[in-house]
């Protein structure tokens, strides 16, 4: 089965920092682009940061220069290094990865979410 299962998400003091992992899991031949989107409560959900497989960073311009994503290849995994947090940062964050999947030798590419995780910033 394919997913994408995060973790880190917390409650932080503004100031703070919280790093998340989001791990791609199953029978997945490659990964192309990879990304965070965040979700506030009444809010549309909105890209927070993006990387592409050759490493081509895009970020919100609302987290740029607090925020830092990643990825870790070969362990089919992309991070998100959340420093500075504020309380407007409060959201779920939902991680995004379009997954390249074999049907026989066909490779096809699918897009994915994960379950999302409760980031929490305190005033």
């Amino acid at each position: 089965q394919v997913q994408l299962v995060e973790s880190g998400g917390g409650l932080v003091q503004a100031g703070g920092s919280l790093r998340l992992s989001c791990a791609a899991s199953g029978s997945i031949f490659s990964i192309n682009g990879m990304g965070w989107y965040c979700q506030a409560p009444g809010a549309q959900r909105e890209l927070v940061a993006h990387i592409t497989s050759d490493g081509r960073l895009k970020y919100a311009d609302s987290v740029k220069g607090r925020f830092t994503i990643s990825r870790d290849n070969a362990k089919k995994t992309v991070y998100l290094q959340m420093n500075s947090l504020k309380p407007e940062d409060t959201a779920v964050y939902y991680c995004h990865a379009n997954l390249v999947i074999l049907t026989g030798t066909t490779p096809y590419e699918y897009s994915y979410w994960g379950q999302g995780t409760q980031v929490t910033v305190s005033s």
